[in-house]
């Protein structure tokens, strides 16, 4: 996204993947152009998916929400650097603190199987596990924010959510069975692996 991000052991390490997440909601935005974009950042860690789209989507107001107190900072920090000051930063567990409704809602949440960490390369392991665990199944995040994100999302609002290679099915069928989303589709990444689902506010 041809920005600089500062990184330390409280957050991921940014990965391009994501950037295939932050392009859609832009195209989207794009598109659609509305007057005003409201944006829920869920799980923002270092803040790379909610900055870049503060910086980059006209007339729009981001509000990135994380349960580490120490990933927000560093996330505060970034959005300076970045000089992106239309962008708010709350310490919440998921939806806890959440107040508004937004336009769209993006999360690249926890989403790895808690018996895969182990196994993973070195220089994964040494993330921080709050942001790698995605519970037995690797599912837990996306039930929450698909049984509550409806609540939180304006009239045909948009969810967008990165996704695991491998979860596209099961984040789709919980996106069916909640029969709270229409427009369901899929993207790749520039592997070829399945990176993001978004689905629509039905």
């Amino acid at each position: 996204m041809k920005l600089d991000f500062y990184v330390d052991e409280n957050v991921l390490i940014p990965r391009a993947d994501t950037e295939i997440l932050a392009e859609e909601v832009i195209n989207n935005c794009n598109r659609n152009k509305k007057d005003r974009y409201k944006i829920l950042d869920l799980c923002t860690g270092s803040g790379i998916v909610g900055i870049s789209l503060a910086k980059y989507i006209k007339n729009c107001e981001v509000v990135c929400v994380d349960i580490s107190k120490k990933a927000l900072e560093i996330a505060e920090k970034n959005a300076k650097n970045n000089n992106v000051d239309n962008i708010k930063f709350i310490y919440s567990n998921m939806f806890s603190n959440i107040k508004d409704k937004f336009d769209i809602i993006v999360s690249n949440p926890p989403y790895i199987k808690r018996e895969v960490i182990e196994g993973l390369e070195k220089e994964v392991q040494n993330e921080p596990h709050i942001a790698l665990d995605g519970g037995i199944d690797g599912l837990d995040f996306y039930k929450i924010i698909i049984n509550q994100a409806y609540d939180y999302l304006n009239d045909t609002g948009g969810l967008f959510l990165e996704i695991g290679y491998d979860q596209r099915e099961e984040v789709i069928i919980l996106l069916k069975n909640s029969g709270k989303f229409d427009d369901i589709y899929s993207k790749k990444d520039l592997y070829g692996n399945d990176r993001i689902v978004v689905a629509r506010r039905g």
